[in-house]
């Protein structure tokens, strides 16, 4: 038995003139590497006139269900014309993705008069909040404006619906919510409110729909920093939920805003309310709801990290070297229930006077945890008065002075945040998929370049629940011959960042983690002959 490696493609195709009967063999562990150069074919031993041909595809929906959406509602049957403003498109690259608007499905409602030289069409783009939309819809129209027999080009912006990617699956209060998104430093005093509060209003200013989640009830900050007209949460008799107070266009939710002021209580009495408070409010849809962590890493953080599917998390510390300790836990904490921090926010880094800089509690804590952790992206905030004062006074500072200074730092951040977002979520939904030309189970983990294959028997047979496993004993009750080689999953759809709930034609709904996944036997094919095409 052979190990196959092979260039890394998120689409494996099949050429061949006959029905492909695969026969494939089994090995715990492959190793893949990526090529975008090349093209290898591997003739299958079962037939000789078949092969598999491995192929640099984009990710996403291949390009021909890409086409049919764009085309789908035209009133024109698809012909040389639609062909002509796909290609000219498809030279448009999302540089987050890599990939051209094409590809990612972004085009919708194409609509064409050849005869008057008039085209219409819609970019619906992931995220309202995107910050190249004004390129896209420029370059659409130059692009779109260049072909020889177009007079007239009318270009729709739009975003997607906010939803979460597995919404039937959560409290009724999170369906309608794209990304939720933590802001922790499991430390007090190092301005993490002030960030979460700023990073929220700069992302409404982006044109995204956002709430704040105040998580801390023993000493809520939100009442302070921002000034809503009704300072009181309402209650809904008749559904008996929450509606969030709003100030300049964004959903506030806070235990200061209950009207009992701080809580003074036992741990698991504070995570019901928390609980209470984030899952029956009725935030509408949002792209974006920004969880004020509490400080550490205790019930009330793993509480909520487990009720709600966190898309990402910001972490904010300051430079002192026990800021550091703390904020280390808990980016381990993150790591541990695969929830990837985006950004690390060093706050109150240093200040300038008599023309020199000043660093008075130090350097180097924010750039050690980026360094130590892997995280990717490192945001510097200056000691400034007005960044204190305006957390006094009730307006954040990105709202009180656009242009200033620290408004463009966070700025900065929301970009990051939504392009990262954007990220973490294709890569989710694409994780695990059912390729049905070749009857097998595609796995290509977030944060992973390896992509495998596995046989969905083999999958199936795997599942570990109390319904294959006996709890007590540990002992199989799921035997092998129960699965029958020809098995096909039903559904696959993402469970947050760690798992996949696989829906199987008996009904059962088997949740697979990464880690599970990536221990089980691979597909390989038995018997390779490569050939590399010039």
């Amino acid at each position: 038995m052979q190990v196959l490696q092979a260039p890394s493609s998120p689409h494996l195709s099949i050429q061949t003139s006959k029905p492909p009967q695969l026969t494939w063999g089994l090995l715990p562990s492959v190793s893949v590497n990526s090529s975008p150069f090349s093209t290898l074919h591997f003739s299958l031993h079962s037939q000789k006139d078949q092969r598999l041909l491995w192929s640099p595809h984009k990710r996403f929906t291949s390009r021909a269900a890409s086409v049919e959406d764009a085309v789908g509602d035209s009133s024109v049957s698809t012909g040389t014309a639609e062909g002509d403003v796909l290609k000219a498109l498809s030279q448009i690259i999302d540089p987050d993705f890599g990939t051209d608007i094409v590809t990612c499905g972004f085009v919708k409602d194409l609509q064409i008069d050849e005869a008057c030289g008039e085209v219409s069409f819609r970019l619906e783009l992931t995220t309202p909040a995107c910050p190249i939309k004004d390129m896209f819809e420029q370059k659409a129209n130059e692009v779109v404006a260049m072909l020889p027999w177009v007079k007239n080009v009318q270009v729709t912006m739009s975003a997607q619906p906010a939803r979460p990617i597995y919404a039937e699956q959560l409290p009724a209060g999170l369906q309608t919510i794209s990304n939720i998104v933590a802001v922790s430093s499991c430390k007090g005093g190092v301005g993490k409110s002030t960030v979460a509060v700023n990073l929220a209003y700069t992302l409404a200013d982006m044109g995204a729909r956002v709430g704040i989640f105040d998580a801390d009830v023993y000493g809520p900050s939100l009442p302070t920093m921002v000034s809503p007209e009704n300072r009181l949460l309402l209650m809904n008799p008749e559904k008996k939920t929450i509606i969030p107070t709003e100030y300049s266009g964004v959903k506030l939710v806070s235990f200061g805003f209950a009207g009992q002021g701080r809580a003074i209580m036992r741990g698991p009495m504070v995570s019901g309310v928390i609980n209470q408070l984030l899952t029956t409010t009725e935030w509408g849809e949002l792209d974006y709801l920004i969880i004020d962590m509490p400080p550490g890493t205790g019930d009330i953080q793993l509480t909520l990290c487990q009720i709600v599917p966190l898309t990402a998390a910001v972490i904010v510390t300051t430079p002192q070297k026990l800021s550091f300790i703390d904020v280390a836990k808990g980016v381990r904490m993150f790591s541990k229930l695969k929830v990837p921090c985006v950004a690390v926010v060093e706050n109150m880094c240093h200040f300038d006077a008599d023309g020199k800089r000043y660093y008075p509690f130090g350097r180097g804590s924010g750039s050690q945890v980026v360094q130590q952790f892997g995280i990717p992206h490192l945001f510097d905030l200056p000691i400034r008065p007005t960044l204190s004062a305006s957390g006094d006074s009730g307006i954040p500072e990105v709202v009180a002075d656009p242009q200033s200074e620290v408004s463009k730092i966070f700025q900065n951040l929301g970009v990051c945040v939504v392009q990262q977002c954007a990220k973490i979520r294709q890569q989710v939904s694409t994780a695990v998929t059912y390729d049905k030309s070749i009857k097998a189970i595609k796995v290509k983990v977030p944060d992973s370049k390896e992509e495998f294959f596995l046989h969905p028997a083999t999958v199936r047979r795997n599942d570990r629940s109390a319904q294959s496993v006996d709890e007590w004993t540990g002992e199989q009750k799921l035997q092998y011959n129960d699965v029958p080689e020809d098995i096909e999953p039903v559904e696959i759809r993402p469970m947050g960042n760690y798992a996949v709930s696989i829906t199987w034609p008996d009904g059962f709904s088997q949740i697979a983690p990464y880690d599970q996944l990536q221990m089980m036997e691979r597909l390989v094919d038995d018997v390779f002959e490569p050939s590399v095409q010039a």
